[in-house]
C-alpha cells in the first residue's frame, strides 16, 4: 500500500509541475512599457446620470491597447486611476479586463476599452456649465497593464479634457 501512496504522490507531483508550468509561459516575461501601445486614446467627462436629484458628472478614457511583442499577453487587464490635477489622492478609478484567458496576441489590437471613474462631480448645474464652473477641479489618469501574474506596469498618463463625451 504504501508504494502505492508513493507512485500517486509522484503523478501528482508531476501533474502539478506541468501546471505551473503551462501557467509560466515561455521565455522571459514582457517589458509593457515597451510591448504593449495605446491608441485612439480619446478623454472628456461622462454623464452619469442623477444622484440624489443632482447631474453627476465622471472622468472618463477610451483607449484600444495593441500587443506589439512577438508573443500573446495572456490575461491582460487595465486599471484606470484618476486624479484630480494638483492631488495625489486616487479621486477614482475603473478596471477592465482588456484579454481574457487566451490573451492578446502578438500585433493585435483591443476592442475600445472605456474606463470611467466611479466618483466625479455632482451638481443642480447643466452639464455642460458644470464644466465651467469657477469650482471645476481638471483631472487626469494613470493608465496601468498587467497580464498573468506579472506586476502592474504604468503605461501612460493623460490629461481629462474638459469636454462632454458621448454616452
Amino acid at each position: 500500500m504504501t508504494w502505492l501512496c508513493t507512485l500517486l504522490h509522484r503523478a501528482l507531483l508531476v501533474l502539478f509541475a506541468l501546471v505551473c508550468a503551462s501557467f509560466a509561459g515561455c521565455g522571459p516575461s514582457i517589458d509593457l512599457t515597451q510591448g504593449l501601445t495605446i491608441e485612439a486614446v480619446s478623454t472628456g467627462w461622462i454623464d452619469a446620470g442623477l444622484v440624489g436629484g443632482q447631474n453627476k458628472l465622471v472622468p472618463t478614457v477610451s483607449l484600444k491597447l495593441k500587443n506589439v511583442s512577438d508573443r500573446p499577453l495572456p490575461a491582460l487587464q487595465v486599471n484606470a486611476v484618476f486624479r484630480r490635477v494638483g492631488e495625489y489622492d486616487e479621486f477614482g478609478s475603473r478596471f477592465l479586463t482588456a484579454a481574457g484567458r487566451d490573451g492578446l496576441a502578438s500585433s493585435a489590437t483591443t476592442d475600445t476599452l472605456v474606463l470611467k471613474s466611479n466618483l466625479g462631480y455632482t451638481s443642480t448645474d447643466p452639464r455642460d456649465e458644470m464644466l465651467t464652473n469657477s469650482h471645476f477641479v481638471d483631472a487626469k489618469v494613470d493608465v496601468f497593464a498587467k497580464y498573468g501574474s506579472t506586476q502592474w506596469t504604468r503605461v501612460g498618463e493623460y490629461q481629462i479634457d474638459r469636454r462632454l463625451m458621448p454616452r
